[in-house]
């Protein structure tokens, strides 16, 4: 089980995602994937995947950057792992100042042997309530922020 397959799969869609290239971020998914986005939208497959993002790309999402750091790696088994990160969306091709949203990859190595995302979670990061939260309750800050 090798972590640098991983970390190739995510800087992939990093570099999908720079060239405005729907087509070329939703080869990063299995043909049944989900994804969520952090205002909730709930995308089913690589194809939905790709036709949506392509949409914001050629509009929204016109020459941005994405940005992603990945916190950890979980394997479930040979197959299977789990990734943590941080990440955001820069405007006119430069990298957010801040990564406010927290995401969550399913990822599985597929038959033609090819790591692939399977789920796809972001969440907007509150970083005052988390401030606000662990001040008045400690044991509820994670160990690692």
């Amino acid at each position: 089980m090798s972590t640098e397959q991983i970390t190739a799969l995510i800087d992939a869609t990093v570099a999908a995602w720079a060239s405005g290239d729907g087509e070329a971020y939703g080869s990063h998914f299995t043909a049944d994937a989900t994804y969520v986005t952090f205002v909730g939208t709930c995308y089913t497959g690589r194809e939905e995947i790709a036709r949506a993002h392509q949409a914001l790309f050629d509009k929204f999402l016109q020459g941005s950057v994405l940005a992603d750091e990945i916190l950890g790696i979980r394997f479930l088994s040979p197959e299977t792992a789990v990734v943590t990160s941080r990440g955001d969306v820069g405007k006119h091709g430069s990298r957010p100042a801040k990564l406010t949203k927290v995401q969550t990859y399913t990822v599985v190595r597929e038959a033609d042997g090819q790591w692939r995302i399977a789920a796809f979670q972001n969440t907007k990061r509150k970083a005052l309530m988390e401030k606000i939260s662990f001040a008045f309750a400690p044991e509820t800050a994670p160990a690692v922020r």
